[in-house]
Order: C-alpha cells, then sequence, then structure tokens
C-alpha cells in the first residue's frame, strides 16, 4: 500500500482563536467595564488600596480600616451574659431564680424637675438586675435552634413538593405536553422569586414568626430540587428501564427498580445541600421577621448593641461548619 507524502505545509493547524472569538472577547471586555463604572468598582479598589497601606504603615489613615477598627472595637468582647431589671419581668419569683443566675442592685443618677425650683437635678434611685452569665448565650442557642427547625421543615416540605414536579417536568416520564410544560414553569417560577420577596409578602400573610419563613425557604427549594430532580431523570441511564419495559414493568416500577438507584446519591447530594443553604438563608429571611436568629440579629443591630450581634454571627459560622461537617460524612456513608 503505497503512502501518499504530504510535505509539512500540508499539515495545518487551525488557530487557537479566530477573529469572531477576538471581537466577541472585546466586546464582554466593554461591557464589563461599563458595568464596573456603574457598580464603584474603581472606588472599591480605591479605597481597598488606601486601606492596605494604612496596613502597612505607608499611609495615616483609611476609610475601610477605620470603619473596621470602631466595629470591632464595639462587637468584641462578645456579648455573653444578660441582665434585665426585676421590675420589667413579669411574674418575678425571687426563690426561683435560673441557674448560676444572681440579683445584683446598684444605684444610678436620674435627672428630675424640682417642682419647687423648676430646676433640673439629679436624683439617686436604686435599681435591681438579674443578671444571667450565660443568659443570651442560652437564648442564642434557642434562636440557632429555631433557625435550624425552620431549614429542616422548609427542605422537607421542599422534597415533598418537587419530587411530584421533578416527575412531570421529566420528559422521559411525562408524555402529555401540557403537564410537562405547566411542571416546568412552576420549577421556574419558584426558582425566580427570591426567598426574602417571598418573606417580604407571607409576613403580611401569616404575620411575624417562623411560618413566613419556612414557606418562604420551602417555595424557593422546591424550585431548585425540581430542576435538579428533573435533570437527573432524564439523563439517567436508559438500558435498565428499557429491560423493566420489555417484560411490561409500568412507570412506577421503572421508577422505583431502575431509577431511582442510580439517582438516589444525587438527590441525596441535592437535598443536603438544600439544607445547608436554608439554614444560612433562615438567617436572611429573619431579617424581616421570619423567625429565628435572624429577627435576632435584625433587632441588635438596629440598636446598635454590636457585642450581641458579634455572638450571634459566631453561632451561626459555628452551626454551619458543624452542619457541613455532619452533610460531608453523610455523604460519605451513602456514596
Amino acid at each position: 500500500m503505497n503512502l501518499i507524502e504530504r510535505s509539512p505545509a500540508d499539515w495545518q493547524i487551525p488557530p487557537p482563536y479566530r477573529l469572531r472569538t477576538v471581537l466577541l472577547v472585546l466586546l464582554l471586555a466593554l461591557a464589563a467595564c461599563f458595568a464596573a463604572q456603574r457598580v464603584e468598582m474603581g472606588r472599591m479598589l480605591s479605597l481597598s488600596g488606601e486601606a492596605l497601606l494604612a496596613a502597612v504603615g505607608l499611609r495615616e489613615d483609611s476609610q475601610v480600616l477605620s470603619g473596621f477598627g470602631k466595629l470591632a472595637s464595639t462587637m468584641f468582647p462578645l456579648q455573653v451574659s444578660e441582665r434585665t431589671e426585676v421590675a420589667r419581668i413579669e411574674d418575678f419569683d425571687r426563690n426561683g431564680l435560673p441557674w448560676f443566675s444572681h440579683l445584683e442592685t446598684i444605684e444610678v443618677g436620674e435627672p428630675r424637675l424640682n417642682p419647687d425650683t423648676l430646676a433640673m437635678e439629679e436624683a439617686r434611685t436604686r435599681r435591681e438586675y438579674l443578671v444571667e452569665p450565660l443568659g443570651y448565650l442560652r437564648h442564642v442557642a434557642f434562636k440557632m435552634l429555631e433557625t435550624i427547625e425552620i431549614a429542616f421543615w422548609a427542605t422537607l416540605l421542599a422534597v415533598v413538593l418537587s419530587a411530584p414536579l421533578a416527575w412531570c417536568s421529566a420528559r422521559n416520564f411525562t408524555s402529555n405536553r401540557a403537564a410537562y410544560v405547566t411542571a416546568r414553569g412552576l420549577v421556574s417560577l419558584m426558582r425566580a422569586v427570591p426567598e426574602l420577596i417571598s418573606a417580604l409578602f407571607l409576613v403580611l400573610a401569616y404575620g411575624f414568626g417562623p411560618i413566613a419563613g419556612v414557606l418562604a425557604l420551602a417555595l424557593h427549594s422546591c424550585g431548585f430540587l425540581g430542576k435538579f430532580y428533573a435533570e437527573d431523570i432524564e439523563t439517567a441511564d436508559d438500558k435498565p428501564q428499557e429491560a423493566l419495559r420489555a417484560i411490561g414493568a409500568g412507570k412506577l416500577k421503572i421508577m422505583r427498580f431502575a431509577l431511582l438507584p442510580q439517582v438516589m446519591p444525587q438527590f441525596v447530594a441535592y437535598t443536603l445541600y438544600v439544607l445547608d443553604r436554608n439554614v444560612r438563608m433562615a438567617t436572611v429571611v429573619g431579617l424581616v421577621g421570619a423567625g429565628g436568629i435572624g429577627q435576632e440579629l435584625k433587632g441588635r443591630y438596629d440598636m446598635y448593641q454590636y457585642a450581641h450581634v458579634g455572638t450571634i454571627l459566631v453561632a451561626i459560622f459555628i452551626t454551619v461548619f458543624l452542619l457541613d461537617q455532619l452533610a460531608a460524612r453523610l455523604r460519605k456513608r451513602l456514596g
């Protein structure tokens, strides 16, 4: 067999990029520069550079470092104890104080108007306080528990609601075009509305509290899980399903014995991710009154009690870290 000899000029490697690619990159760069001006990226870089120079001693002062310094000075040390005036405690029982707590009496001066001289004078009064060394830490722990409960129930409702939507959103299991389009539309709608926006309306309907938080997170999570579940159902290996169809198995049996064993590890991973995300987002929806630690965070921030805010942030970090470790162990065991 004769081989046709070719010169090196005949072997040509196409260029790594073409004119269209270059023009597209330039267009994207121009759009990015235009967007950078609108979001003040230049000012951000300038202020960050000033902060870096101030940190190494090449500049006297920086707005960024000054702001962080004031925040750190008021946030630390973290608030752990709680002091409550006895007069504000309803049905206070002196004989049934909480564990490790004690009563403290202090004398304070209050300006009062003298009716005889019509002058403001300082009057000394005694106030009694209930001091709980770990009182605020216990309060934050209960609020974090409520936040985890909100995230858990939101995830559970999302799984229950997304299962039929995922079934109807998968082309290989839905022959009805109208059902497919309707399911896809519902999944997209739930995913398109942010949790914070839906929480605002749900708070108006259900009032302040965890109900609005659970429903807001559940609806948004249902949109994500419905999309993820449906895509895995569509891309699953079809050979086991064809084998069951050949012996006359129905869709439910095919789903149970051919499909679920393939997609269940991904389903568990998606669900654990959504649970982890809901714990964090439960804090955000709490800012609008939807219960949990976010509601406590918003109240303390509005009152400039940054030591309390620091305690809440540390509690959120510890909770998310522990849940992430737990989810990693579950994924490893199920995988």
